[in-house]
């Protein structure tokens, strides 16, 4: 054209998109309504081609319409609309990742298609909510418990899910949630954990807890007997005992027993240990075991 318009065509060849995306977004307001030719041609001048090419730019870097048309306005500065799509963009980026390491978990660990699904509705889980899954969890296993009692100081530690997810969690991760999602909704689980927390609370000062001071040797040596392959009711067995507690007889070793078995939980250490795992705090040595092999070795004699 003499006067350096263009027509729509030569408009959308120069942009590099088709004609009905630019009267679509001509239609939609983001350029003056754009001259016509004798025959009834739009024609857009330099300001337009100018704007339009800006909004193909915005477009293709991923912002809606409606952010553009703000933008266009002057009523949001390009940073401001910049950083609100870097903050969408890690969100999506964040979720995608999550679905790559799910399907991977799935695709190495036989999972079935519920565990499937839990596992996709825990990743597209917020922190708050996730966090919100285990305070409820906790509230069920303390509620009326004193915020001070010695059995409900563990409520706070089992309320420490990270406040956010990996990035790219691992497969170990994944597993982790799906497994810590299975124990807080057992209400047997939670039974439990109130069942000990109670017990803790009506600790005595004579005896704050089982063992005291004694707990990591009796750990010690319920991991040696287990794997010198020493049974309960054997002279082994005994002598380990006679190690640990010297002379003792039979009422108080059934009563150090059950106050044992009180607190000794398999499914209870493992929750520390998912919680570990989600955390990224060290790796510990199981001790469950070792103590099971105590309350056995106590009552066999």
């Amino acid at each position: 054209m003499d006067d350096g318009a263009l027509t729509i065509g030569q408009l959308a060849g120069r942009l590099g998109v088709p004609v009905r995306t630019v009267r679509f977004w001509s239609d939609e307001g983001l350029v003056d309504p754009p001259a016509r030719s004798a025959g009834g041609y739009r024609l857009y001048d330099a300001a337009a081609v100018a704007r339009l090419d800006l909004v193909r730019t915005l477009r293709e870097l991923g912002l809606g319409l409606p952010a553009i048309r703000e933008l266009l306005a002057r009523r949001r500065t390009v940073a401001e609309v910049a950083a609100e799509h870097v903050r969408a963009l890690d969100a999506e980026i964040r979720l995608l990742r999550l679905r790559r390491t799910l399907l991977r978990f799935v695709a190495t660990a036989g999972t079935t298609t519920e565990e499937m699904r839990i596992v996709h509705d825990l990743a597209a889980l917020s922190a708050r909510e996730r966090q919100q899954m285990i305070d409820e969890f906790v509230a069920r296993a303390f509620a009326g418990l004193p915020d001070d009692a010695p059995g409900a100081g563990i409520a706070a530690g089992m309320r420490s899910l990270p406040a956010e997810l990996p990035e790219e969690p691992t497969t170990e991760q994944v597993g982790a949630w799906l497994e810590l999602a299975h124990l807080v909704a057992d209400p047997s689980f939670a039974d439990r954990v109130r069942e000990m927390a109670v017990a803790g609370a009506g600790a005595t000062p004579e005896e704050p807890d089982t063992l005291g001071a004694d707990a990591g040797r009796m750990v010690t040596l319920g991991r040696r007997a287990l794997a010198d392959g020493v049974t309960a009711g054997t002279p082994a067995a005994e002598a380990l005992v006679a190690e640990w507690l010297g002379e003792v007889g039979s009422g108080r070793r059934s009563e150090l027993a059950d106050r044992l078995a009180t607190f000794t939980d398999a499914r209870v250490e493992r929750y520390w240990q998912l919680l570990g795992v989600l955390n990224g705090w060290p790796p510990f040595e199981p001790s469950v075991p070792a103590v099971e092999w105590w309350i056995a070795a106590l009552r066999a004699g």
